[in-house]
Order: structure tokens, then sequence, then C-alpha cells
């Protein structure tokens, strides 16, 4: 009876490059040529949703990695050096940023130290959830925007947050690129010292380690030299509960940054272009009026006379129109409402919360004894708290710029529109005809500021006028506005104008009043991650390298088999916190896998173990007798657990008709318990392929824990030993089967599924494409549509 339950299997219409099984679930993502990633669900592998590469994101995807409580999935992009959290309920991007380096690996690990301190931590309610107001959630109607904080869901500001444990995405690229973010969003050391590029990534459990493999290139002719790095993080596992703290507060600055900056993008989307056209037709009528009396004069005649020239009549009845005037009145109206209600109810309250964290932050670094050894610098989070004030000040600016405009289109607009009716010889209703001097006053007072030609603008905006001064505080631009604000007049700019002394007060914030509100958010952004660098910086600089050792040079033959997962592959105990280090080597045409042991403590003196690892013949009853010294070459390897490793072999001949393997490799067979203190006695000028020979082999004869993949190239094998699972991959990256390792399979059903096997290898090409393709519109469903069933079975898989 074959080992292991066969649960789907799937053509696909492209080819695959990267697969991750979610830890906490069983659905695994897929990244394929095209630059889509695919999110299956281990029943009959349906599809859940489906991301499209776009231009904001890129195209070519090198690494995925999921959280590890499997809420969110990170995806690097080489082609836009970004890498993207998304949220696993729906394909909607939630945090990008920007990295300096092409990137080839991500790893995601969790701490599993405890102590008193960081329990205290973990269990104590967050102060600023009971100090400060609920952050509202973004309006729903502004589409493009609403994808994170949605009215039903306000608090998925809270997913990018994530648990209070510390969790870390280390990410590897070209050039001895390493960074390692906290809770997969901020930046927390910057790693130097590592020559080539990344393959694998392993940081420990304790923090006190990392381990990186890298392939350094000599010359684009020679083979790549294949080296492993021990790398000493003893800061980071020092420091834990402050680094923790620390790291929290820096994701709480960062979310607060991502909602300011959303927020802002709902302003520009309640901003309509409509207000715009007053401006458009003013210039036009100014370059097409054959009279020399000025605009504000034309307007102003009308105001005090009741009269308007022949030019203005044809402008105002003609292209403004009655209904015209009475829809921009009413659409100036509702646009500027909307943006006042989103600087009061989220800019507001978010740069509140942002100035508490930022203070909550400075205090931590004036605990130097806790805090300086990570670099947290008092003035520079400082500067940001004045940049976050001048900030708050440029908003409360735009909202008095909002209510005076409001004023006065208001009065305006009332006046012309009477005026229009009038032209029109419409009857003109009681209420709307009373008119006071003081409403005549404002009206000119209006005309004057904002109807007077400005030939200078024409230039930047291709109109004379600036009517609508709304819409220049929320362009993207470094211009400065066209109508900053009148400051003439006031007491508070005069006495400081006047005060030597405060003047260069730090007690008073920065305003900017020539600038936009965009601006200074960017300004603010640019502060506050340059004084949140620093511990990166200062972390980054502290690690350093315990070991490294040159494992192999990768064979020019390997260049003819696509590359998915590129062996070595770094493996964490948690239990112990030793790393091991996953490698095959091609000698006499037969790749032995090779295991080497390392403790993440790398001031224990440690034995290297190393041991390497040959299959001989298992096959028994369907292989001839004469060839039972035949051996199998290992195509790809993962570790399950802690004890079991995961494999896919091949005949080290091949022959026509001879299938490939998925097996399981207890680690038990392998090591003995003199194995477990046998130290290679390492010569660091030889590579280690070249010390093969010192290197102890165990020839493994696998009992019942394999399978024969019938009708499958099988190349790669994608494993998750917590949900107990296993996704294979054939050689032409188009092929997948999924596996249940931990049940053996019904007979019944293996019959049926080698009938369908059988079936799908006889068909041709474009047919199977065609049938993947519909199964996908079939199973495209969201997450929450899919079957009862799975989510009943996933639940009783739930360690």
């Amino acid at each position: 009876m074959p080992a292991f339950r066969q649960v789907g299997e799937k053509q696909l219409p492209q080819e695959v490059v990267f697969m991750a099984w979610s830890p906490k679930r069983d659905l695994i993502a897929l990244a394929n040529r095209a630059g889509e990633v695919l999110l299956h669900r281990l029943a009959n592998f349906q599809r859940v949703w489906s991301l499209p590469p776009n231009e904001n994101t890129g195209k070519e995807v090198t690494a995925l990695a999921w959280r590890p409580d499997g809420k969110i999935l990170a995806f690097g992009l080489t082609d836009t050096k970004r890498i993207i959290l998304c949220d696993v309920e729906k394909p909607e991007s939630l945090h990008s940023f920007s990295v300096d380096s092409s990137i080839t690996y991500m790893h995601w690990m969790e701490v599993t130290e405890e102590s008193s301190v960081l329990t205290s931590f973990y269990n104590a309610e967050d102060e600023s959830n009971l100090l400060l107001p609920k952050l509202p959630a973004l309006p729903k109607n502004y589409s493009t925007t609403a994808k994170i904080f949605s009215e039903e869901k306000s608090d998925e500001i809270m997913k990018l947050l994530g648990d209070v444990r510390l969790n870390a995405l280390v990410v590897g690229g070209s050039s001895g690129f390493i960074e390692i973010y906290a809770y997969g969003m901020f930046k927390i050391a910057t790693v130097t010292g590592v020559a080539g590029s990344c393959r694998g990534l392993c940081l420990s459990s304790d923090l006190k380690s990392l381990s990186v493999i890298t392939e350094i290139q000599g010359s684009s002719d020679s083979e790549a030299e294949i080296t492993y790095f021990q790398l000493d993080t003893s800061l980071l596992s020092s420091y834990l509960p402050e680094v923790t703290r620390m790291a929290r507060k820096f994701t709480h600055i960062s979310t607060l940054l991502q909602y300011i900056k959303l927020s802002l993008t709902c302003m520009c989307e309640a901003w309509e272009e409509i207000l715009m056209q007053m401006d458009s037709r003013l210039t036009k009528f100014v370059q097409e009026k054959n009279t020399t009396t000025s605009v504000q004069d034309e307007f102003m005649q009308l105001l005090l006379w009741g009269k308007a020239s022949l030019e203005l009549q044809a402008l105002l009845m003609n292209q403004l129109t009655v209904k015209g005037l009475k829809k921009l009145g009413q659409s100036i109206e509702s646009s500027y409402s909307s943006i006042q209600k989103l600087v009061i109810s989220h800019l507001q309250s978010g740069s509140e919360a942002l100035l508490y964290h930022l203070s909550e932050l400075k205090g931590m670094a004036l605990w130097k004894q806790k805090y300086e050894s990570l670099g947290l610098d008092a003035s520079g989070i400082e500067e940001a708290i004045t940049a976050v004030g001048s900030f708050i000040l440029k908003a409360n600016e735009l909202l008095q710029v909002i209510d005076s405009s409001m004023k006065n289109f208001k009065a305006f607009f009332r006046w012309l529109y009477v005026a229009m009716l009038r032209m029109s010889e419409d009857h003109v209703l009681p209420e709307l005809n009373k008119m006071t001097q003081k409403d005549i006053t404002f009206v000119a007072d209006f005309l004057t500021e904002h109807f007077n030609e400005a030939p200078e603008l024409y230039n930047r905006k291709g109109k004379y006028f600036n009517v609508e001064r709304v819409g220049q505080y929320l362009k993207d631009e470094d211009d400065d506005l066209v109508s900053p604000p009148n400051t003439e007049g006031n007491q508070w700019f005069n006495f400081l104008k006047n005060s030597t002394h405060l003047k260069e007060s730090p007690l008073l914030f920065p305003y900017y009043p020539e600038k936009s509100l965009h601006f200074v958010k960017r300004q603010m952004e640019g502060v506050i991650d340059q004084c949140l660098q620093k511990p990166a910086d200062v972390i980054g600089k502290s690690v350093h390298q315990a070991v490294s050792m040159s494992l192999y040079k990768t064979s020019q033959s390997e260049d003819s088999t696509p590359q998915l997962f590129k062996l070595p592959f770094l493996w964490n105990d948690k239990t112990s916190n030793i790393h091991y280090v996953l490698f095959t080597i091609l000698e006499n045409s037969i790749s032995k896998i090779y295991i080497l042991r390392r403790h993440t403590d790398t001031s224990r003196s440690v034995s290297n173990g190393i041991l390497a690892v040959e299959f001989g013949n298992f096959l028994n009853s369907s292989i001839n007798e004469s060839s039972d010294s035949r051996c199998y070459s290992c195509l790809d390897a993962h570790f399950y657990d802690d004890e079991t490793v995961t494999v896919v072999l091949k005949e080290s001949v091949e022959q026509e008709g001879k299938e490939r393997v998925l097996a399981q490799l207890p680690l038990s067979s392998v090591y003995t318990d003199e194995d477990q203190d046998k130290e290679l006695i390492w010569d660091s000028t030889k590579r280690l392929d070249e010390q093969s020979g010192e290197i102890s082999t165990r020839t493994v004869f696998l009992e019942n824990q394999w399978r024969v993949l019938e009708n499958m190239k099988a190349q790669y094998v994608s494993v998750n030993g917590i949900r107990k699972v296993s996704c294979v991959l054939s050689s032409n990256l188009r092929h997948v089967r999924v596996f249940e390792m931990d049940v053996e399979d019904d007979g019944e059903v293996e019959e049926e599924e080698e009938e369908e096997t059988t079936q799908i290898a006889a068909g041709e090409p474009d047919e199977l494409n065609q049938s993947a393709d519909n199964l996908d519109n079939v199973c495209g469903a969201s997450a929450e549509e899919l079957p009862d069933e799975t989510e009943e079975h996933e639940s009783s898989l739930d360690p």
C-alpha cells in the first residue's frame, strides 16, 4: 500500500517559480513566471485568489515568505526592488517598501525565547489603546484607498501589527545584501560583511545567530562557489525585551504613517477636477474678449450696477449656464465638506497618535542604560516630533482655507445665481433677492482677492487665475503654493517676527506657509525614517562573522535544469537551536545529501557534525534482482520537521520507464550516538567537497516511507511538517501533486488516481492548459465562498 495520500493534482498554465506552504493553514502560495502570485487550498488544489502583476508592485517575483501566524504573505520583486505584504483573506497589498538590492531569498521567523520581562510585556494591554481614541476607518466610497481600512473592518490596521511577540522578516539579495525587518515592516538591522548573492537565510529563534548561504561568482566563465556563513547576532538576543519594545513602537509609527498617507489619498480623491473649471473658463474669457477691462472690473461692475458687458454675459449664460453654476456650487460644497471631515477625523487623530508613540520612543531613548546600545537617538526623535508638529500646523491651515473658501464660494455663487437669473429674465425668489451691504462688501472682497489676473501663473498652471485655493495643498509636488495664505496683520506672526528669543525656540513648531500639505508630509516621513534608521545601522554593525565555510562549487550541468529551490537548504531546530544546512554534491553521477549541524550559540564549542547520505536500492519489488546495488540521486530536499527530511529521488542511471520517488528520510536512521560528538577536522584552506573522503557516509535503505510518483517527472518538493503536507512539482514547472504525508493511501482511491493520472499524461498540452484554466475559473472563489468541508478539515489539522 503506497505511503502518503494524494489529495490533489493539477496542470498549471504558467511555470511555477516559487512555492511556500502557510505555517498555520492548509494553503500554499505559488509565484509563476508571469509574475502572478496565487493562493491554493489543499483540498483538490483549489485556487483561493490570484494577484496579477502590475507596474506599481512589479512583475518578477523572486522570493516568498509567510508571517509565522499565517495571516500575511510577503513576496519580493527583483525588477522593482520592492517587498509586498499581502493579506491572506484577499489579494490586496497591505503594505510595501523598497529595498536597495534585487531580492533573492526571504525568511520570516518568530522569537520563541521566554522571560518574565517579555511575558509581562506580552500580557500587558497596549496603553495607547486606553489613552488614544480609536482610529476611524477610511470612507468606503474611496475605492482605491479603502482596501486596508474599510468600514466593515476598521480594525484591519491591527493585521499589520500582528501578535505582540516579536517576529522578524530577514531579506537577502545580491552583493551581500541582508536586512532584518521587525514584524515585517520596520528595518532593525542592516547586515554587512557577507560576500556573494544570498541563496538561503535562517535567523535562530533565540536571535543569537544568523546563518547565510551565498553564491560567490568569481568570473562569468568560472563556476560559482557556495559558502556558508554563521553570523553572531548576540546583541539582538541580549537586549531582546528592549528590541521587542522598540520594534513594536517602530511598527506602530510605520502603520500610522501608512494611515496618514491613505487619508491624504482619500482627500485627493474627494477633491474634484470640476473645481478647476472656473479658472479655465475665466482664462479662456481673458484670451477671447476684445475689451481692455479686467475680469475683476467686469464682475465688480455687475456687482455694483447690476449690468454686465456682452462678453461677460456670453461667458455666464453660454459657457457657465444657470444649471452649470448650481451644479458647480453643489460640487464645491460637497467636496470641501468631505475633505474637511477627513482632515478632522483622520489626519488629526493619526497625527496625534504619531506624536504619542514618538514621545514614548523619546522616553525610551533617554533611558540610555537600556536603549543606547541599540542606537536610539533622543535628538533625532525630537526632530521627528517637531516634523509631526509642522504637519499638524499645515493640516490646521488647510482647515482654515477650506472654511473661508466655503463661506466665500457660498456668498459668491448665491449672488451670481441671482444675477444670472435676472439676465435670463427668470423669476427670482424674494428670499434670494435680499442682499445687505455686508453681503455686497463680502463678495467685493472675494472678487478683489481671487479674481485679479496673474500672468506669471500661466507658465505654471496654464491659467491666469487661482480662484480655487484648496487643491494646491493636495498636489504632490515641490513647487510653492500658488496662493499662500495672507499673514499680513496677523498679531502672532508679528509678535514672533519681533521676538528674537522665540524665533529659534524648540518649543515652537516650524511653519512653512509657502508649502503644500503633501510637501510637509513627505518632509515628515523623511525625518522619521532618518531618525529610525540609526538603530538598524548600529545593530547591523554589531553583527559579526563567527564561521565561514566554503561548501562546494556549482556544477555547470545544473544550468540545464530550471532552478526552483536551489539547494542548499537551511533549517532551524527551535527546540535545541541548532542550524542544519542541507545540500547535495554530485559525485560519480550520484547526488549525495550532506547534513551540516551548527549550534546557534557561537561561543560554545560544538562539533561541525556533518554526514553524507546516499540511498541504496529500496524498491525491491519493482527492480530487477541484478540491480540491488543501484543507488539513487537526490533532486530536491527539505526539512519536514526536526526529525525528518523529505526528498525527491531518481535512479542514478536513468532508464526509460523508471519513475521518480518521494520519500521521508528519518534522521534517526542517519545519526548514531557517536555521530553527535564526532567532529570533522576542518581544513579551512579547502572546500568541503574536496574533503568529502573524510566525511562519514551512511547508505540508507528506506522501508515504507516512500512513494513512486507515476507518470510524473518530479523535480522539486515543498513541505510543511506542522500541517503534514507536501507539494511535488515536475521538471517542466507546470505539473503539481499534493500529498498528506502522515496517512496511507486507500487502495480504491489509488486506482482512481492512477486512471486520472494516465488520462492527464495522455492528453494534449493545449487540452491540459484549457482544463487548468477551466478549473481555475470554477475554483477561483474567495476564501469565504469555499466549501465548509475544507474549513472543517483545516480545523481538524490545527496544531
